[in-house]
Formats: structure tokens, C-alpha cells, sequence
């Protein structure tokens, strides 16, 4: 008992004397989680919008693709990028293994399935009818989808918070490809192994605390955003 609070003290001084090795280590991982969903969230849009409002064969079975992606493992996710982006693999060449590039990469593919599920299940509430009636008014595509993502704002929040939690959390596909390499792509997570692995609880719970306070406050300003959503309403 004494031990672990030895070590959450000094935890608390690792965060709040803005140790350097700590603080770096935070950034390349807001940094990295961030770019994924950043460049992810785009291309999850429209492909969630075709897929709620489109009509084409296999349809039906694209959601259920989307939907059964979501759970797989991350691990499994870097176990197929490493073998693409190993060197005798088919985009060897490109030497991005164990970059903040292949991280990104990984992290898009675990956010992309996420996104898209959760986004259609939103614009799943939204009464097809407003679709055709912007359509009718003369709005183009692009403005009738702005218009719809309006009004599933607050599923789409709910969508990007999630995804970007579960990729700033994963661990998996980060060591894998990222090689956990110091100053260059080792995150919170993986970060988070090496210490504790190595009996430095220190970093590990000044890390943890990182990720839970991220968690709370996330979850703080989806409620937040939803509260004054409804009041509005």
C-alpha cells in the first residue's frame, strides 16, 4: 500500500512539474490520435451517408461489414500493416514502418469502421424525407448533406468522441507498427507497457491519470453538447 502511494505521489510530480519525457510522450499521442481521425472522419461521412440514403445492391451487406469491423482487434489491425509495410512486403518501399505515419494509418483503419456505424445509425433517425425535400428546394449534395449533419450533430460528436478514445487508447496496432520508439512513436499506451513492465509505476499511473482525465472530460463534453442540444429543443 505504501508503495503505490509512494508512487502516485511521484506520478503527480511527473505531471505537474511538466517533466519533459512525460509531456513529450502526451503530445505524440494527442498528436498522432488527432491527424487519424482528422483525415478518417471525411471519408467515414460519405461513406455513411451512401449507405443510409443510397440504394445498390450489397447494401445491406456493406452495414453489416461496418458493423462487424468494429470489434476487431486492434492487434490484428497492426499484425496486417506490418506485413504490407515490412520491408519485403507489397509497400516495403515506402519505408513507413515504425513512423508516426504508420501509426496514423492504423489508427484511421481501427476509426473508420467506428465512425461509419455510428454516424449511420444516427442519420438513420433523420426522416428521409428532409433529404428529398432539400433536394427539391434546389440544395446540391454537398448542401443537402450539410444540412442533414446538422441535424444529427450531436450523433456525430458522439461518433468522433468515441473513435478518437478508442485509437488514443489502443496499444496493439501502435507498438506494432509504431515500434514504441523514444521521441519519435512511443505514446500513452505504449509508453504505459514499457514503464510497468520495467516496475516504473511512476510514469505508468502519471500516464493512466493522462487517459482518465482525457475520458472524463470527453464524456463531460458530449453530455455538455447534448444538454444544451436539448434545451434548445
Amino acid at each position: 500500500m505504501d508503495g503505490l502511494i509512494l508512487a502516485s505521489t511521484e506520478a503527480l510530480k511527473l505531471l505537474f512539474t511538466g517533466d519533459p519525457e512525460t509531456w513529450e510522450i502526451v503530445g505524440i499521442s494527442f498528436l498522432v490520435s488527432f491527424r487519424a481521425i482528422l483525415f478518417i472522419v471525411p471519408l467515414a461521412l460519405v461513406v455513411a451517408f451512401t449507405l443510409a440514403y443510397g440504394e445498390f445492391p450489397g447494401r445491406r451487406i456493406l452495414i453489416t461489414i461496418f458493423n462487424s469491423m468494429i470489434a476487431i482487434p486492434a492487434v490484428v489491425v497492426g499484425l496486417l500493416l506490418y506485413m504490407l509495410l515490412y520491408s519485403s512486403g507489397p509497400f516495403g518501399g515506402w519505408r513507413l514502418l515504425f513512423t508516426q505515419t504508420a501509426m496514423i494509418i492504423g489508427q484511421m483503419i481501427l476509426a473508420f469502421p467506428l465512425l461509419v456505424a455510428m454516424t449511420h445509425v444516427a442519420l438513420q433517425g433523420v426522416d428521409l424525407n428532409a433529404w428529398q425535400t432539400a433536394r427539391t428546394l434546389g440544395a446540391g449534395t454537398v448542401r443537402a448533406m450539410f444540412t442533414i449533419m446538422r441535424e444529427v450533430r450531436f450523433g456525430l460528436i458522439a461518433a468522433i468522441v468515441t473513435a478518437f478514445g478508442r485509437v488514443v487508447s489502443e496499444v496493439g496496432c501502435s507498438i506494432m507498427v509504431g515500434g514504441n520508439i523514444l521521441h519519435e512513436t512511443r505514446n500513452i499506451p505504449t509508453a504505459i507497457a514499457l514503464e510497468t513492465s520495467k516496475g516504473n509505476f511512476e510514469q505508468g499511473i502519471a500516464l493512466g491519470a493522462v487517459l482518465i482525465t482525457l475520458a472524463l472530460a470527453l464524456n463531460f463534453f458530449v453530455a455538455m453538447f447534448r444538454g444544451r442540444d436539448m434545451a434548445r429543443h
